[in-house]
């Protein structure tokens, strides 16, 4: 019965905390206090979130190393932008944030299509080979979509509804990130994890190492699709240079930092590697290279990101706290309510 009693009263502590952020997040929007600036740094959190905790399903928790995580970004962003061009969808649509959702999911089919065409060749092979494979893939792409005509070409797509507002973001980051929680707990979860230990014994115990890794890499290849689609109906405008390799090494630097196997390590760095930049900008001059130093020192002194594998709970943080709290004041002389 206990084990059973600690996952819902998390759930419902989580719960609380995610409606009470929301809460004061929109009552500084009504209350002029959240700028549209702000709004717009924290829609762009919530975008870079979703791209790290999906590329660590590929990197952190199958172990493979993938830089074209921005080729599936550019492939979500153009379905999606596409797709409500198309519906002529503008931002006085009535409940034009349904056609949003329609065009998320879109773009994160496609682009899970395009990871299962290049996992299935790719995922055999390891370490720097597959690096190089998808470096190449997203190049490609990028390639490609400078060259079809339906997608702008070179001068980008432009006119594309700017209906990714705050609301819908935050709420659309918060699925992904509950949804590749209970992934990364599942069973198919457990076996790409067993797969990064040892994927000689994985194999031999019976597991079809190939398929969890394309499935690995098609769950990470959506979601990247799912935040391209965000991206595109929050810009406005799309140009295929946005997503070239810097892009990709970005999110996956976000990833290191925070703790390859660690999802919310890649939510606190997303935060932190988003936030710090822009907090910068008064050191124009310096910016980057304050930004730089700050990422040699952390990864100098804390090589696994600032998490590791390691997930943070707030219940078991809270549980702790009281248990401390419950020892300290306890009688000297005593230990465990007992006399000693």
């Amino acid at each position: 019965m206990t084990n059973t009693k600690i996952p819902v009263k998390s759930y419902i502590l989580n719960t609380l905390c995610i409606a009470l952020l929301y809460a004061v997040m929109m009552a500084g929007v009504d209350g002029k206090f959240i700028t549209r600036y702000a709004q717009g740094i924290i829609i762009t959190v919530c975008i870079n979130i979703i791209l790290a905790v999906s590329l660590n399903i590929a990197t952190g928790f199958l172990g493979e190393i993938a830089l074209g995580h921005a080729g599936f970004m550019s492939v979500g962003a153009y379905t999606a932008a596409l797709f409500t061009k198309h519906m002529e969808i503008t931002t006085k649509t009535p409940n034009a944030w349904v056609y949003l959702l329609v065009a998320l999911a879109l773009g994160g089919l496609v682009a899970a299509a395009f990871g299962m065409l290049v996992g299935i060749p790719a995922l055999r092979l390891k370490g720097d080979y597959l690096a190089i494979i998808t470096l190449g893939f997203g190049e490609i792409i990028r390639v490609l979509i400078e060259y079809v005509p339906f997608t702008g070409g070179a001068q980008g797509l432009k006119s594309i509804p700017k209906i990714a507002k705050l609301p819908v973001v935050f709420w659309v980051t918060i699925a992904v990130v509950v949804i590749l929680f209970t992934f990364v707990r599942s069973r198919q979860g457990r076996v790409i994890t067993a797969i990064r230990e040892d994927d000689i014994a994985s194999e031999a115990v019976g597991i079809n190492n190939t398929y969890y890794k394309v499935m690995a890499f098609v769950v990470s290849a959506f979601f990247a699709g799912v935040a391209g689609g965000l991206y595109a109906h929050y810009v406005g405008i799309l140009g295929a240079k946005t997503f070239d390799f810097n892009k990709s090494i970005d999110i996956l630097v976000i990833v290191v930092l925070g703790g390859m196997g660690s999802l919310t390590g890649s939510i606190i760095a997303a935060i932190g590697l988003t936030v710090l930049p822009e907090a910068l900008r008064g050191f124009a001059e310096y910016r980057m290279l304050i930004y730089s130093v700050a990422l040699i020192i952390v990864m100098l002194f804390k090589p696994s990101g600032l998490f590791g594998k390691y997930e943070f709970s707030l219940s078991r943080a809270l549980s702790n706290i009281f248990k401390k709290g419950k020892a300290g004041n306890q009688p000297k002389g005593t230990k465990g309510g007992s006399a000693a």
